[in-house]
C-alpha cells in the first residue's frame, strides 16, 4: 500500500513549509498500476495540493518501471514536449517505460505531443497531472479522443480517511472537517493557527496566484471580491447580474471567471432540476467550494461551530462535495441539480440515476423533514431522505 506519510511532507514551491506528519492518509487511487494502460495517457485532475504529486511519486517509486518524471514548470521540457519533432520526442524516452509529466497543463501542445509518443512509441505508458482542466483538458481533448483515461483527485475524503478512524471517531471530528476542510497538509497539520496559516497561503500563495495565470486574469481584487461573494451565497442560487452589479461588472465578465474558478477547481457549478412545473428555477446556478477550508480562508473566519451563523451553509457545502467525492471514486452515475420554486420550496441535492429520481435535503441538526408538497405532487415516485451529522457517513462512503 502506498501512504501519505513520511517523515516530513515535500516542501511545494509555493509553500516554504514543512510539516511532520502524524498519520498516514491511504488515497482512494494509491493503486494507480489499475488505470494504467499502455498506448492511453492516464491524466490525472485535481486541485493544487491536493495529492497529485505525492500520489504520483509514490507510485513510480513502487512501480519497478524504468520511468522519467518531469516537470511543466521545467522550460526545458515545456520546449521539449510542444515541438511535435517526433524524431526529438522518441529520443526523449528512449529507454523508458514510463513517461510521467506533473502540471502538464503549462505545456503548450502537449495533447498533440503525447499524440504522438502513444501512436509511435509502442508499450510506452504516460501519466500526466494537472491542476486547471481549463488549460489541459483543451489541450488534450482531441488529440488524445480514446486514447486517454482520466481520473479526478480531490482534497482528503471521508471515504479515505475511514482507513484512519473508526465511524464513532471520524464524527467525533466532524467540526474539523466543516471548518478546515480536506487538503491533505491540513490534516496532518496539528493546531488551529498552523492550519489558519497555511490555508491562507494555500489561498494567496497558490489559488490567486495560479488562476490569474489563467485566460491572463489581471485584477486580483475583482476576483476575490468574487470568490467572498460566492462564499456568502452558498446554498442560494446565483445571479450573473446581481454579481455583476456588486462587483461593477458586465455578466459576461462574471461569466468568464466563473467558468476559470470551476475549471480550476476551486467552485462547483450546480444546476437546478426541472420536468413539469413551470415555476421551478431552471436558469439559474449554485456555487459550492471544493473545500471547506478555502472557503473559510477567504472570507476570515475560522471560528468554532458553535460561534457561527452560517453552519448550515458550511454542511451543505461540506455534504455536496462529498457526495461528489464518493459519485466520482465509485464511479455512481448521476446527473446531480437542485431543486426550487419561485414560491420558495427547495430540496438541497437531486440525484438524477437508475432511472428514478433520489432528493436530499441536508441539515446540521438532527430535525426531521419532509419533501415540499409541490414536488411529491410532480415526482411521486422519488426518493426522499435527510443527511444529518448522525447519519451522514452512510451517504458519503
Amino acid at each position: 500500500m502506498l501512504f501519505w506519510g513520511v517523515a516530513v511532507l515535500e516542501i511545494d514551491k509555493y509553500l516554504s513549509l514543512s510539516y511532520s506528519v502524524y498519520m498516514d492518509i491511504i488515497r482512494f487511487y494509491h493503486e494507480l498500476s489499475k488505470h494504467l494502460v499502455s498506448n492511453k495517457v492516464l491524466i490525472i485532475y485535481g486541485p493544487r495540493q491536493a495529492g497529485k504529486t505525492t500520489l504520483l511519486k509514490q507510485f513510480l517509486e513502487n512501480s519497478g518501471l524504468k520511468y522519467k518524471l518531469d516537470s511543466g514548470d521545467n522550460i526545458k521540457i515545456q520546449h521539449l514536449l510542444s515541438s511535435q519533432d517526433f524524431d526529438l520526442l522518441r529520443e526523449y524516452v528512449s529507454g523508458y517505460e514510463l513517461l510521467a509529466v506533473d502540471e502538464a497543463q503549462k505545456i503548450p501542445n502537449i495533447g498533440v505531443n503525447l499524440k504522438i509518443l502513444v501512436d509511435q512509441v509502442p508499450n510506452l505508458k504516460i501519466i500526466v497531472t494537472g491542476s486547471s482542466s481549463f488549460e489541459l483538458a483543451g489541450q488534450v481533448g482531441e488529440p488524445l479522443t480514446g486514447r486517454k483515461i482520466t481520473l479526478t483527485l480531490y482534497p482528503v475524503a471521508q471515504l479515505e480517511l475511514l482507513d484512519m478512524y473508526n465511524k464513532h471517531e471520524l464524527k467525533d471530528k466532524i467540526s474539523e472537517w466543516v471548518i478546515f476542510g480536506g487538503y491533505p497538509e491540513i490534516i496532518v497539520t496539528a493546531g488551529r493557527d498552523k492550519k489558519i496559516k497555511l490555508l491562507d497561503e494555500l489561498v494567496y500563495s497558490y489559488l490567486l496566484k495560479d488562476i490569474l495565470e489563467l485566460d491572463h486574469i489581471k485584477n486580483s481584487k475583482k476576483l476575490l471580491d468574487l470568490l467572498r461573494l460566492l462564499a456568502f451565497q452558498i446554498g442560494n442560487e446565483v445571479s450573473l447580474s446581481e454579481l455583476g452589479k456588486q462587483l461593477g461588472m458586465d455578466h459576461k465578465t462574471v461569466e468568464r471567471y466563473l467558468d476559470i474558478l470551476e475549471k480550476a477547481f476551486v467552485i462547483y457549478n450546480l444546476r437546478g432540476f426541472s420536468r413539469n412545473l413551470r415555476k421551478e428555477i431552471t436558469k439559474k446556478s449554485k456555487y459550492y467550494f471544493y473545500d471547506n477550508g478555502i472557503r473559510n480562508a477567504i472570507i476570515s473566519n475560522f471560528n468554532d461551530i458553535d460561534q457561527r451563523n452560517d453552519i448550515g451553509a458550511l454542511w451543505e457545502n461540506f455534504i455536496f462535495m462529498e457526495r461528489c467525492k464518493k459519485r466520482s471514486y465509485h464511479a455512481i452515475a448521476a446527473n446531480p441539480y437542485f431543486w426550487r420554486t419561485w414560491e420558495g420550496q427547495e430540496i438541497d441535492l437531486i440525484e438524477e440515476r437508475e432511472g428514478k429520481l433520489f432528493a436530499y435535503e441536508f441539515k446540521w441538526n438532527e430535525s426531521k423533514a419532509k419533501p415540499p408538497h409541490k414536488w411529491t405532487e410532480a415526482y411521486q415516485n422519488s426518493v426522499f431522505s435527510v443527511v444529518n451529522k448522525k447519519n451522514y457517513l452512510k451517504f458519503v462512503t
